[in-house]
């Protein structure tokens, strides 16, 4: 199956209708949303827009099954076991959230969660907030030069005690890919969960959670096409079992009682109130649209741009590419920091070029700060990223030295 991004361009509309042209390079922070995406929110939003799981009259009931619907079409997108592994959420911040909240109920103290010091503070902050409440212990994997989680220190971090290890799946900083099967490996030889921030991933294709043998994966609609304010929680079906509620509240539960209550079987036990349906089912339309598109094509492109962008900073002696340099350790993430600029400066004169990038710390601090910064630029590649965008840049960044400095 063939694969023309400048074709492709035209199902995304704010691509199509900028002016002046907009080269968007910001994907890791939030993609641009799929037409599909669009019209399956208006519709419902048009024709079907009524709660769900509560009424009996045919809009309620349009509505529960397209939003049932999402629900499988996200199982389907990341090779669930079934559509009730599948949660859905306002994002990855609130699944990992969750996870460290309920799955983190039934914890003891000094039991022990490993994290590694390249994670979004989405994957981060949760644990610490967890460890003052229940008494864990928090665990770092240390980082390699180039910034990559050093699994070389694994095996002789992992104690009996860990009970969960929660990585990034793919940095939003460095793009490096976790190798999840070392950890999977050490962490189930332990009898030890695995959770994955997919947030980064799944822009870059679908996931396969079985073939992965982990535990938990969680994702942001925002970053793969998809609308804000929606996102999946997967789990194995008998760990979400064992998990108690997070939010309380209708849909959640069985019978109420003065004196308490019984709770829904999952995925319901876990969806407190009325949630985002229009943004599922928007979801889902797009999960459904990316698990058809030609993966291996779109894969040799976003390599080929990476590939031009990363030879394109190598030639300038003032800028410090992060992260590794083999194609096939990384997503076409790329941070760099331009000697003795703000980050913040560049992408404002950047954006005079029409030039969307990101300036910051990435909300990954601890990462940033592993390459003595305190921030950086990055900019990411997606599907419809274009060689003109990644010139455009590359062209800006010479205006950038003439401006600042």
């Amino acid at each position: 199956m063939s694969f023309d991004p400048k074709a492709l361009r035209a199902e995304f509309p704010l691509l199509m209708l900028a002016r002046p042209p907009l080269h968007y390079l910001d994907n890791a922070a939030t993609s641009q949303i799929h037409r599909s995406a669009l019209k399956a929110m208006a519709d419902h939003d048009m024709f079907q827009r009524a709660n769900i799981m509560r009424g009996t009259h045919r809009l309620a009931e349009a509505a529960t099954a397209a939003y049932e619907d999402a629900r499988a079409r996200a199982a389907h997108f990341l090779n669930a076991a079934t559509p009730d592994e599948v949660v859905f959420t306002s994002g990855a911040t609130a699944a990992l959230n969750l996870v460290a909240h309920s799955f983190g109920d039934t914890l003891r103290p000094g039991d022990e969660v490993m994290l590694s010091l390249a994670e979004h503070h989405s994957n981060l902050v949760p644990w610490q907030l967890l460890r003052e409440r229940r008494g864990i212990v928090l665990r770092f994997l240390p980082l390699t030069a180039d910034g990559r989680i050093d699994l070389a220190a694994l095996a002789d971090m992992l104690t009996p005690r860990c009970r969960l290890i929660a990585l990034t799946h793919c940095s939003n900083v460095t793009g490096a890919i976790t190798d999840v099967a070392t950890v999977v490996a050490a962490a189930h030889g332990v009898g030890a969960r695995v959770l994955l921030d997919g947030a980064q991933q799944v822009q870059h294709g679908p996931v396969d959670v079985q073939g992965l043998d982990i535990d938990f994966y969680a994702f942001s609609g925002h970053k793969c096409y998809g609308p804000n304010g929606i996102g999946v929680l997967w789990a194995r079906g008998e760990v979400l079992a064992a998990m108690p509620p997070f939010l309380g509240g209708g849909g959640m539960v069985g019978e109420v009682t003065p004196e308490g209550s019984t709770f829904a079987r999952p995925p319901q036990r876990f969806e407190a109130g009325t949630p985002a349906i229009a943004q599922a089912v928007g979801l889902g339309a797009v999960l459904a649209w990316l698990s058809m598109l030609p993966w291996r094509a779109i894969r040799a492109h976003e390599n080929e741009l990476l590939r031009r962008l990363l030879a394109g900073l190598r030639g300038r002696s003032d800028i410090r590419i992060l992260g590794p340099v083999d194609l096939d350790a990384r997503q076409p993430v790329v941070s760099f920091d331009i000697a003795g600029l703000h980050p913040h400066d560049v992408c404002q004169v950047l954006d005079r070029h029409g030039v969307a990038l990101r300036g910051g710390h990435h909300c990954a601090q601890p990462l940033i700060r592993h390459f003595g910064l305190d921030g950086a630029n990055r900019a990411s590649i997606a599907m419809y990223t274009t060689q003109a965008d990644i010139d455009a840049l590359l062209d800006g960044l010479n205006d950038v030295v003439a401006v600042l400095r």
